[in-house]
């Protein structure tokens, strides 16, 4: 039962659970999201994140479990207040990207102003462009702008920034903060952890069907990897980490990570076994660190 000062969540997932065949999907995901934050689901491929969000946004039909929408199951209303941004979206043809937004603005009864979607998804300079001649980041703000367009309470983003560049990641990003900050709820999928552990007020990650680890993101980071990554520029001859007391392993460009609780200890082990330290890196341990410790994958595997 609700607390009275509690306030009840904006969306809450019980028991869900998905099979395709013999092969367990979801396996009992339970999580509840507060109003206004951006909670994020990460997970390497096969976890079942996807299908948890296409349950949610109800694409797919769960086995079992229950989806609730601001204390309630989900009817019209959900679908009303609720925007998806889809990571593959083909716009149609023949249109601008003024057109585009319009039309599909038109859908919806609730809307959010044309001149507020042009300003926040910065789409001023391409609206007279057509769709086919607009750059990558600038579709996805065209994506994010459609899936806003109703004013929703509740934005989904299905890895929106996957491919771009840093400038037009950097975009994407800030029109995320804004949208929290007008009070909308984001669920976000991600590949990059840099991007959930800025963007992210909280983390669900999945293996296997199941929610493996969720909190704040520095919540995980204390809880599962307080210690110091150093990483050896190399090459480095592996019979020289024989029976070395630190885990390593190689990384990428010929690099080797080594992960410990006690640097001086680490760096004097280096030393006594001659192993040159010009251009190694020291940095704590971060999202990336956690995600493969908890999941033993690598993030694009």
């Amino acid at each position: 039962m609700t607390h009275p000062q509690e306030k009840t969540p904006i969306l809450e997932i019980r028991q869900l659970v998905k099979t395709f065949g013999s092969f367990t999907a979801v396996s009992g995901v339970s999580f509840s999201i507060s109003e206004g934050i951006c909670y994020g689901l990460l997970g390497p491929n096969g976890a079942g994140k996807t299908t948890t969000i296409e349950m949610i946004e109800g694409l797919l039909a769960p086995d079992s479990g229950e989806i609730l929408y601001k204390g309630k199951k989900r009817d019209s209303r959900f679908y009303e207040e609720v925007g998806i941004q889809f990571q593959n979206t083909e716009l149609p043809h023949q249109l601008t990207v003024g057109e585009t937004l319009a039309t599909f603005r038109s859908l919806y009864r609730r809307k959010r102003s044309m001149d507020d979607l042009i300003a926040l998804c910065h789409l001023d300079d391409i609206l007279h462009k057509d769709n086919r001649k607009i750059s990558g980041g600038q579709k996805q703000r065209l994506l994010l702008a459609m899936a806003i367009a109703n004013d929703p309470d509740l934005v989904f983003l299905d890895e929106p920034t996957t491919g771009l560049d840093p400038q037009a990641r950097r975009h994407l990003w800030d029109i995320v903060f804004q949208l929290k900050s007008r009070g909308k709820t984001l669920v976000l999928t991600t590949h990059y952890m840099e991007e959930a552990q800025f963007l992210c007020d909280r983390i669900a990650i999945m293996d296997n069907g199941r929610i493996i680890a969720e909190d704040t993101p520095a919540g995980l980071l204390n809880d599962h990897v307080k210690g110091t990554s150093l990483i050896l520029p190399g090459p480095v001859h592996p019979d020289k980490l024989k029976d070395f007391p630190f885990p390593w392993f190689p990384v990428r460009e010929n690099s080797v990570e080594i992960q410990t609780m006690d640097i001086q200890r680490c760096l004097q082990e280096l030393l006594l076994r001659q192993i040159d330290l010009t251009g190694v890196t020291v940095r704590p341990q971060n999202l990336e660190d956690l995600f493969l410790k908890l999941t033993g994958h690598a993030l694009r595997e």
